[in-house]
């Protein structure tokens, strides 16, 4: 499980992947559920540890603070 002190909006960058830039199925950790290939979504990279770097849904990542991750 990430740690969620981690995704922080001052800790992190974030970028907005494009549905034709997603090529690979990703794990979102707000859900645990898989991004599947050709999904526009969001990657955020904490600045104290990038190999952290995580892909998230978009209502995932803007919910994160007002949900609690799901198991």
């Amino acid at each position: 499980m990430v740690h969620p002190d981690l995704w922080h909006d001052d800790a992190v960058e974030t970028r907005f992947i494009q549905p034709y830039q997603a090529t690979k199925t990703y794990l979102c950790p707000g859900c645990n559920r898989e991004i599947p290939p050709g999904l526009g979504h969001m990657v955020a990279v904490p600045h104290e540890a990038p190999d952290l770097r995580r892909h998230w849904h978009r209502g995932c990542w803007n919910g994160r603070k007002t949900r609690r991750p799901r198991n």
